[in-house]
């Protein structure tokens, strides 16, 4: 097994300075623009509750999707070694975030993938998602639990 490492860069701008900065809570804006080399930005924001604009993307989103995104890229590599062939794949993740005084943390994410195949054993489907949490960097790197409620069908 090969072990290295890799880097990972972006910069994050605050682009909510009305004139007077952060002379008071109210007084600033949470928009914030996300950018890496050669690829586009991402607006981003605090959620609305905290002042953000909900138009945006918040870094509670960006954290969900980033364990969704992980977890199917890892289902879909166990699924060629496994001999899947997976033609369709969707999830409907959620999180929840309990917020203690001004801060927070999660406490769990669920995630909800839907699979479909084009050939392959539906139950191996299923009982694949394990090895795939397992390979997932993001979900290895957080301190809550991420759960699993996938669906497997065979296309007809």
């Amino acid at each position: 097994m090969l072990n290295q490492d890799h880097h990972y860069a972006v910069r994050v701008e605050w682009t909510g300075n009305t004139g007077t900065g952060t002379t008071g809570y109210r007084d600033y804006g949470r928009d914030n623009l996300v950018t890496a080399q050669g690829n586009p930005p991402i607006m981003g924001s605090a959620d609305g509750p905290f002042r953000g604009s909900p138009e945006r993307w918040n870094p509670e989103q960006l954290l969900l999707a980033a364990l969704s995104q992980c977890h199917m890229l890892s289902y879909l590599h166990v699924a060629v070694k496994h001999g899947l062939v997976v033609t369709s794949y969707h999830d409907d993740a959620t999180g929840t975030m309990q917020q203690v005084g001004e801060g927070g943390h999660f406490t769990s994410v669920t995630l909800r993938p839907a699979v479909t195949l084009g050939s392959g054993n539906p139950e191996v489907a299923q009982a694949i998602h394990a090895e795939a949490s397992a390979l997932c960097f993001i979900a290895n790197s957080v301190n809550f639990p991420v759960l699993h409620e996938p669906r497997a069908i065979l296309e007809r």
